[in-house]
């Protein structure tokens, strides 16, 4: 897109628009070049501001913000190049994982649906979690509803985009991320795609064949076309496909058979499979140099492969006939159509949206008509869960000279939530919506030199438990031109969910959960819960050496409060609908918690080799525990460690040798009744995965990778469901190939 670059050269204050601490970035996907008075002001370059290039007046140099960014203190950047380097087998959360500080987990330390596992940001929890689709929010995980330990059958919202289509994908955590809202407690992660720059067209495939034919594949095929309509309009059309297999229905019964030392015929299932389809459009205009208008409209349908999971590795005949069929008894659709406004003035700039998502989660009924919970039936056949949200949101930023440089960020923002829910008791409402409205301040003061802090504060109303506010404060200490200090405090929050407000949905248990005795019981939704909240700290160094060389050393920690989980305790009997007095439960606040833990990483060229260089990261957190009882509030590795060795062979010629440690998996000692666990399950222990690539540029249209995954075949198999750590699989070797062509 053309911009009036000299009136932005003549604009004084531009020079402090973008340059600002990591902590202060705002979502979007495209600015103008960002002009900062000096080298040392890059490093303090907030990511989600961040054009592909850095412009530096006074040297007159042009840096690769992602590169500056990739390892500094609570960011990550994972680049397009990373991306074709690594293609992800089935979804992006696979090449997010290696981010320090990520890790994936389900929403509690139940274990249940144990592969379906999503990003956890320093151990918050996935619901912690925002995701972003070039600064837009995704919410279509909410269209499924809560277990009674807070686990959701849904495999997240972290794949509505093929990874073909990514230019790259930003990974905020910490306090910065408070300023976010609503959910973004753990961290941001926002995932940019590429725009109709120039005239392309471009097709993708990627093919992955386990050695182990038990378990599944991937296939998948995308294409991409855009360019100019005219001088002013340009386009974009996106199309493509995905095809995983599910494991096999007894993926995992010789294993637990193995360790129980008899015959097994309802272990817990392995990993489903997932058809994805995906076509979107996004036009582009040029109102005139300073403004532009993007219209986009995207639709998506996922739909699984069954391979048996059932909440509580129940089996029943149904069960097995539809995982040997790989039937498909869910189905996600999501379809978003969005207008953005970007805008350059003389007194700034301004980014505005409105998005409108609607999600259709269809599936076949759970733990009702006579099954137990979580057991699959078809005797209602498919019933649907409708989930519109409605995200609105206007940023301006205003570069200002009073005593020192400044960029003050100001932005409004609104969210609604309209569910409707066919399942249940046509006499009963099962019909929910939320409103939330919120305003917020930042300025990015250039106190001195070396020096930069960020204020900020966020007012948000929801219509159910009222006012909460946000402050927080960032701070960036460049000591010398290589090194910088940052730290930053946070207050952030979570909203309850419509599930989980809404008094007529009742979520019913036929045992699991339960006081021993009683047999069913029921949650409720409770219409006084108050927003979770969190504090959250953290302190970290960088260094950025000339010679290529890069480290920093992360410490948080967040006090973690109001966590919603189902009751223990009964509640008024008049609540309940006719399962006797000590059956009814609800949601409720539950007590503080606490996760800390500590992150690094090493960035290092290695000088004997050309073009060799070798990065690594790593994350240990400390503690990550409800206070109350010890017990963990996710199931998370000890530590993790990600190692990768780069060699650019030839200009065309890449290699990759990968490795990833995990450490042990704690399982908890209490269960979700409050009541400690006879047996409690041993650790999942350490394990360690390797791969190895190649990747060729075969001309300037196409390019080959090809690799192995798992290169010395360290399987993990799930062996518990409930209650323990060795609820996920980890799939042997397999052998990738992905090929792109462009036009």
């Amino acid at each position: 897109m053309r911009r009036q670059i000299a009136s932005l050269r003549s604009a004084t204050a531009v020079g402090a628009l973008l340059a600002c601490a990591v902590s202060t970035a705002s979502a979007q996907s495209v600015v103008p070049p960002t002009y900062v008075e000096s080298a040392e002001a890059v490093e303090a370059v907030g990511v989600f501001q961040t054009p592909s290039d850095v412009i530096v007046l006074d040297e007159i140099v042009i840096l690769s913000a992602a590169e500056q960014l990739r390892q500094a203190p609570g960011v990550s950047v994972i680049t397009e190049e990373d991306i074709e380097h690594a293609p992800p087998a089935r979804d992006l959360a696979e090449l997010i994982r290696q981010m320090p500080g990520v890790a994936l987990t389900g929403n509690s330390s139940s274990g249940q649906r144990g592969n379906q596992r999503q990003i956890d940001l320093r151990g918050m929890g996935p619901e912690n979690t925002m995701i972003l689709i070039d600064g837009k929010p995704v919410m279509s995980r909410n269209a499924v509803r809560p277990g009674r330990s807070g686990e959701r059958d849904t495999r997240g919202d972290s794949n509505w985009v093929p990874a073909e289509l990514i230019e790259r994908i930003e990974v905020l955590r910490g306090p910065a991320a408070a300023r976010y809202g609503s959910g973004a407690a753990g961290g941001v992660v926002n995932i940019i795609t590429k725009r109709p720059v120039e005239t392309t067209a471009s097709l993708s495939t990627y093919l992955q064949v386990p050695q182990h034919r038990e378990e599944g594949g991937s296939r998948r095929v995308n294409a991409m076309v855009g360019g100019p309509i005219t001088d002013r309009l340009s386009y974009r059309l996106t199309a493509g496909g995905s095809w995983t297999d599910p494991d096999d229905a007894d993926i995992n019964e010789e294993a637990l058979a193995e360790e129980t030392g008899a015959p097994v015929t309802n272990a817990p299932a392995g990993r489903e499979g997932v058809v994805s389809y995906e076509v979107g459009g996004l036009l582009s205009y040029d109102v005139n140099d300073n403004h532009r208008l993007d219209l986009g409209l995207d639709y998506s349908r996922q739909g699984n492969r069954y391979a048996g999971d059932t909440l509580l590795s129940n089996t029943s005949d149904l069960v097995d006939a539809l995982a040997n069929q790989g039937a498909e008894t869910n189905v996600m659709e999501r379809t978003t159509l969005s207008l953005r406004h970007q805008g350059f003035y003389d007194f700034g700039s301004s980014d505005s949206y409105v998005q409108w998502e609607h999600t259709e989660n269809e599936r076949l009924g759970e733990g009702q008509a006579g099954s137990g919970e979580g057991m699959i039936n078809t005797d209602t056949g498919f019933t649907t869960i409708k989930l519109d949200n409605v995200a609105a949101k206007s940023e301006f930023d205003v570069p200002l000279e009073i005593l020192r440089p400044q960029t003050l960020t100001l932005g409004a923002e609104y969210r609604g939530e309209f569910m409707t829910d066919d399942r249940g008791n046509p006499n009963e409402d099962l019909t929910a919506d939320a409103h939330l409205f919120a305003v917020y301040v930042e300025d990015n003061i250039h106190v001195a030199d070396d020096l930069i802090l960020t204020p900020g504060l966020r007012l948000d109303h929801h219509d159910s438990f009222g006012f909460n506010l946000s402050p927080s404060l960032n701070a960036a200490y460049q000591i010398t031109d290589e090194i910088t200090l940052k730290g930053g405090v946070a207050r952030a929050f979570k909203a309850p969910t419509l599930y989980q407000l809404n008094p007529h949905y009742r979520y019913n248990s036929r045992g699991n959960g339960c006081p021993p005795g009683l047999g069913q019981c029921e949650v409720l939704g409770n219409p006084d819960l108050d927003a979770e909240t969190s504090i959250n700290k953290e302190i970290g160094i960088g260094y950025v050496g000339e010679s290529g060389v890069q480290a920093s050393l992360t410490y948080y920690h967040n006090d973690y409060k109001n966590r919603i989980q189902a009751g223990i305790d009964p509640v008024d009997p008049s609540l309940n609908s006719g399962l006797g007095s000590l059956n009814t439960f609800q949601w409720e606040n539950s007590g503080p918690a606490v996760i800390s833990g500590i992150e690094g990483s090493l960035t290092l060229p290695l000088p004997f080799v050309d073009g060799l260089v070798w990065s690594t990261n790593f994350t240990k957190p400390i503690k990550r525990e409800n206070k109350e009882t010890g017990q963990p509030i996710s199931l998370i590795p000890d530590y993790t460690i990600n190692s990768a060795l780069r060699w650019q062979a030839t200009e065309d010629l890449g290699l990759t040798f990968s490795a990833t440690l995990y450490g042990d998996i704690e399982a908890r000692t209490i269960d979700v009744r409050g009541e400690p666990i006879a047996n409690p399950a041993p650790p999942r222990d350490a394990y360690a995965l390797f791969g190895v690539s190649a990747d060729y540029k075969v001309n300037e249209n196409a390019s080959v990778v090809a690799g192995v995954s798992n290169l010395f075949d360290e399987r993990l198999f799930r062996t518990e469901g409930n209650n323990g750590a060795s609820t996920y699989n980890e799939p042997g070797r397999a052998f990738y190939i992905a090929l792109r062509a462009g036009f």
